[in-house]
């Protein structure tokens, strides 16, 4: 019984440590397709509420546009495109590239203790791969820069503050 109480232990804390991250309520989506991004923010930093999300998009994530939330205000900023695409008939030259959300007042903040969803759409690119959405968590006290991402490959095991992944997987005939 000694031995599985520490190995049970243990694999609580690998639990618990892989749930400390922000994620998407859908991870996997089929490339070039509509996509609706929920973040999904689970908690503050260091038992304090958070006050403010931005979310980076990755490149190639077009058309993006953020769902507002309630005692929230919402800042963009755009980017011009190396490369202009046309999108319903006409030429698109910039994109958004970040969004926050920040709490209007102390009554909007989200609490340590509570979990929230902070949601954009767009379109995806149309080549299966990974994107990766670089999140910043802003709190009363501190901050958490999930915007790790690997060197090679799709995993983040090892990373402190993973950026959030999504997959993009092949359309089916």
């Amino acid at each position: 019984m000694q031995i599985i109480k520490p190995i049970l232990f243990g694999a609580l804390l690998l639990s618990a440590a892989a749930q400390a991250h922000v994620t998407l309520e859908q991870a996997e989506a089929p490339a070039g397709s509509p996509y609706k991004a929920v973040l999904r923010i689970g908690h503050g930093c260091e038992g304090s509420a958070t006050t403010r999300v931005s979310v980076i998009l990755p490149p190639g994530f077009r058309g993006a546009k953020p769902i507002p939330k309630p005692g929230w205000t919402l800042a963009l900023r755009r980017e011009k495109l190396a490369t202009p695409y046309e999108s319903h008939g006409r030429s698109v030259t910039e994109e958004l590239a970040e969004v926050s959300w920040t709490a209007s007042s102390e009554a909007s903040y989200l609490q340590d203790d509570w979990y929230d969803e902070f949601a954009l759409r767009g379109s995806l690119p149309a080549t299966p791969g990974t994107l990766w959405f670089k999140v910043k968590q802003t709190c009363v006290k501190g901050e958490w820069d999930w915007s790790e991402v690997p060197a090679s490959g799709n995993s983040s095991k090892g990373l402190k503050a993973p950026a959030v992944r999504l997959e993009l997987r092949p359309t089916a005939p």
